[in-house]
């Protein structure tokens, strides 16, 4: 039985119940519009069948209605040929006779065959209404598992992210950022140690030269050394 079918068999509160205890509902629902696509087909073929008993009934209808007809002219022409003295009148009778009952068999059959008719055209109308049902269905849930597909694919890759984020440890990941500032703070110390190391290491004669501005000095004696060799003193 169709899957959608079984659904439906159930109450409305259980139906979430069953989809949520499925497995698979891709596959679920994949099975079930093959078996909707399955009944289609069994539709296609009973609905031609029945066409074809209303094509085949409404034919029968055409040709003993005209069968009808042709035994009433033949009565006509026995009658005819009778009155001018070209046929017995008795034997024309009976021939008459015989194919007016044949004329009366033949619409009798031809009643019939309207009735059948009549039942096989609203037989096809039901099916074919039966039909465009299932193609609608079927149509339907062929969009509904385009859209699971996708909202499946969506779901399996936003997992894969969440679960690499939950993987994270933000507490160690802070930590490290913890020890590595740490430690830039503690090599800005020890270059800071290392300078003041550097400064204690000057001799005390250099020590007086800067305070003195020992280089000061020298470029002012350079100077005047020079000006002398120029006459300008």
């Amino acid at each position: 039985m169709n899957i959608f079918k079984r659904l439906l068999r159930i109450g409305t509160a259980e139906i979430h119940s069953v989809v949520d205890k499925m497995e698979d509902p891709i596959r679920m629902t994949e099975q079930g519009i093959r078996e909707m696509k399955e009944d289609l087909e069994k539709s296609l073929e009973a609905l031609a069948q029945v066409k074809a008993l209303a094509i085949r009934a409404k034919n029968d209808i055409i040709k003993k209605s005209s069968d009808a007809e042709d035994y009433e002219n033949k009565a006509f022409l026995l009658m005819s040929k009778a009155q001018k003295g070209e046929l017995d009148a008795i034997q024309a009778e009976k021939l008459a006779k015989e194919a007016l009952s044949l004329k009366a068999h033949l619409l009798s059959e031809v009643e019939i065959l309207n009735g059948e008719k009549i039942q096989h055209e609203n037989a096809v109308d039901e099916m074919q209404k039966n039909v465009e049902i299932l193609k609608f269905n079927i149509n339907k849930w062929e969009n509904e598992l385009r859209i699971l597909r996708a909202r499946v694919k969506v779901s399996k890759a936003t997992k894969e992210v969440n679960k690499q984020l939950a993987q994270i440890d933000n507490n160690s990941t802070i930590s490290m950022l913890e020890k590595m500032k740490e430690k830039v703070t503690e090599e800005e110390a020890l270059a800071e140690a290392y300078g003041e190391l550097a400064n204690q290491n000057i001799s005390i004669d250099e020590e007086i030269d800067r305070a003195i501005g020992k280089d000061s000095l020298k470029v002012n004696n350079d100077l005047d050394n020079i000006k002398k060799r120029l006459g300008m003193e």
